[in-house]
């Protein structure tokens, strides 16, 4: 076992040198007078002046506002702050401005495909091609582009075509079924759908033309379906009047790309972060916001440039594909893989990271968890000679996790661990080249970044643990929430605990050197191999099945990287939770939601908790799961049905070592 905050690693003078943060530094001493001995009074200083802050991330990273902005920040309070009024920009041009004939800017590879490449002058072709397309076909700025597709080059290509018109980009992965894709483009009202007729995953092909077409009927805003034809070269399209993709961008296009400039605050993208209640968050990121923030956070906390290869394993319907693709904007390679992350061998992510030769290599710590777990070695079998860094993100990381890349993969080895969100498409709590890794502990707050720690009384508190909150705004985030036209649920998602501070839901703790860990979520939502689930999609699928009443549902942090999430039903009169009842649950949640929404394990319980406001008691119930006392846990003064609280007081103090986790 390793200690919490152990040294594992420090950056020699020659990291340092050629930290793209060191060269941001000497920038600002050069240019600005600003000299900052060390990487916390920088953060200060960022925090302290933002508007100072972020005209120096324009200016170092020469973004380009084709009109130019009359203010940085007028608008100061959350939510409604208002960034860069008056400039106009795009953010696909600020992406492709980076083409280099004949150098790479995608490698991808699947299952059933090795390990191939896309220049930049490939990739802007058949963004060109595709663009004139759209534009051909009505598409315009503000108008919805969504896409039911892997992880591809092809969904990469048509992101950038859309938003090089100024259209509103959003996705859902394939494996998403059928409610959980129209619960979210059901609220945005879609004009274009991309999609594909299947997928391939762990050594099956998934035929979804059925799916699709099902989608297609459900959204009347649609007015083209564009379709390519993925893993049958002979399918027909999820309906008649599909485009064909191969078709579309067969011809050249008659000139060049023309970006449309839009607001800084245009929409760019509509990504969802699951709530407790109701309908996925529908969130707007825009232009402007992101363009800044993916500079920063990519240079300057990733330490990605031109000649970079950045790599994370994702899907096309997680905020880290938008990231990842979003590597290009500072001129790095992306590499996407499409496929299982132990298919067609376990360790197929270190090989492809050795193949595409990946300066920073990015997962989640489960997956970590996974290769301890199977004895892999990465080192013994491929060479890393390019490897400068390892980015988890997705859930916290454990001392042995971080431990064990030094061991297995490299020693000299940057390893960070950064936290953020769908929310803000950005991290709060992020890596920072030229400082030391400690075991278990994020380096630092980000810079920009105003995120402390609060204790129950709102004071920000240093080595103790408190609720993440952000106290000042950044550009990334959410310009509003789709259909919420008062602002209403993007006030209540965030700020009703401290009014105009962003609480973003995770435990948080700050040490007095600026170090930070991430302790789980606070809030009910589930955080699951690293992408946020609602509770409300899995209890809108399972309560309409006959035989359950009602149901609850938690994850549960576990030492050692590890989740547990248990399901609680209560059954109708006459029904048995047997073993065709569990299927039957597991299937549905499987087939109308995802794989990452099926349970561990599941329970039949006499009640569910409920405020007396009519809430499922969710947080009370994790907090008594996880060993906090039942009287800090939950008031049963505040319950409707105070006995029903008793069935889980037994159950954590009967299963308080999680065995069943086991």
């Amino acid at each position: 076992m390793i200690d919490e905050g152990e040294l594992l690693w420090t950056p020699d003078a020659t990291r340092i040198e050629a930290a793209e943060l060191t060269r941001y530094r000497r920038w600002l001493a050069a240019e600005r007078q600003l000299d900052f001995p060390d990487y916390e009074s920088l953060r200060a200083w960022s925090v302290a002046d933002l508007d100072a802050f972020w005209t120096s991330i324009v200016d170092f990273f020469d973004i380009r506002f084709s009109t130019p902005s009359t203010a940085v920040l007028t608008r100061r309070e959350m939510p409604g702050a208002q960034w860069f009024p008056g400039a106009r920009l795009n953010f696909a041009e600020h992406v492709l401005r980076r083409a280099r004939p004949g150098e790479v800017a995608l490698f991808h590879a699947s299952e059933t495909s090795p390990l191939t490449t896309i220049t930049w002058d490939e990739l802007l072709e058949q963004v060109t091609r595709l663009a004139a397309r759209l534009r051909a076909l009505g598409v315009a700025p503000g108008d919805r582009v969504v896409a039911f597709m892997p992880n591809i080059p092809q969904t990469a290509i048509a992101f950038l075509a859309a938003a090089s018109v100024g259209a509103v980009w959003s996705a859902c992965s394939t494996d998403f079924g059928v409610r959980s894709v129209l619960d979210r483009f059901q609220q945005i009202a879609p004009t274009v759908l991309f999609c594909v007729d299947g997928y391939h995953y762990g050594g099956r092909d998934f035929d979804r033309r059925a799916e699709t077409a099902q989608i297609i009927a459900a959204l009347p805003s649609l007015a083209h379906v564009i379709n390519l034809r993925h893993i049958d070269a002979g399918a027909t399209g999820p309906v008649p009047q599909a485009l064909d993709w191969h078709e579309l961008v067969a011809t050249p296009a008659p000139a060049p790309l023309d970006y449309t400039q839009v607001p800084f605050d245009h929409p760019l993208w509509i990504v969802y972060s699951s709530g407790t209640t109701g309908l996925p968050k529908a969130l707007v990121h825009g232009h402007g916001g992101i363009t800044l923030e993916l500079h920063k956070s990519l240079a300057l906390h990733c330490n990605l440039r031109p000649g970079s290869t950045m790599f994370f394993y994702t899907t096309s319907g997680w905020i880290m594909w938008n990231v990842l693709i979003g590597a290009l904007i500072v001129g790095a390679a992306a590499v996407i893989y499409d496929g299982n992350p132990a298919s067609p061998e376990i360790d197929v992510l270190w090989r492809l990271a050795a193949e595409s030769r990946a300066t920073l290599f990015g997962a989640s710590p489960t997956y970590v968890g996974m290769m301890q777990k199977n004895g892999i070695v990465p080192r013994e079998r491929y060479a890393y000679d390019a490897l400068e860094g390892v980015l988890l993100s997705g859930s916290p990381v454990t001392p042995e996790s971080m431990q064990w890349l030094y061991d297995a993969v490299k020693r000299d080895l940057w390893v960070t661990s950064q936290s953020g969100g769908t929310d803000i498409s950005a991290g709060f709590v992020v890596g920072a080249a030229t400082e030391p890794v400690y075991a278990g502990e994020i380096q630092v707050r980000g810079l920009g970044v105003d995120v402390q720690a609060f204790d129950d009384e709102g004071r920000s508190v240093v080595d103790a643990v408190g609720e993440l909150v952000c106290c000042q705004p950044m550009p990334s985030m959410p310009l509003y929430f789709w259909n919420d036209p008062d602002m209403r649920r993007y006030r209540e998602a965030y700020f009703t605990e401290y009014p105009g501070q962003w609480r973003h839901g995770d435990f948080f703790k700050v040490n007095a050197r600026g170090g930070c860990y991430i302790q789980g979520r606070s809030d009910s939502t589930l955080n699951r191999y690293g992408v946020r689930i609602g509770t409300a999609e899995i209890y809108r699928t399972i309560e309409t099945l006959d035989g359950i009443e009602d149901s609850l549902v938690v994850n549960l942090d576990l030492p050692g990287g590890r989740f547990f999430m248990p399901m609680f039903v209560k059954l109708k009169p006459g029904s048995v939770l047997d073993e065709t009842l569990t299927a039957r649950i597991n299937a549905a949640l499987r087939e109308q939601c995802s794989p990452r929404h099926v349970p561990d394990r599941i329970y039949a319980v006499p009640a569910v908790p409920y405020t007396l406001t009519g809430k499922k008691l969710e947080v009370p119930v994790r907090k008594l799961l996880m060993g906090i006392d039942v009287a800090k846990a939950a008031s049963r003064d505040a319950m409707m049905n105070p006995a029903s609280l008793d069935y889980f007081i037994d159950f954590a103090r009967e299963q308080r070592d999680y065995r069943i986790a086991g």
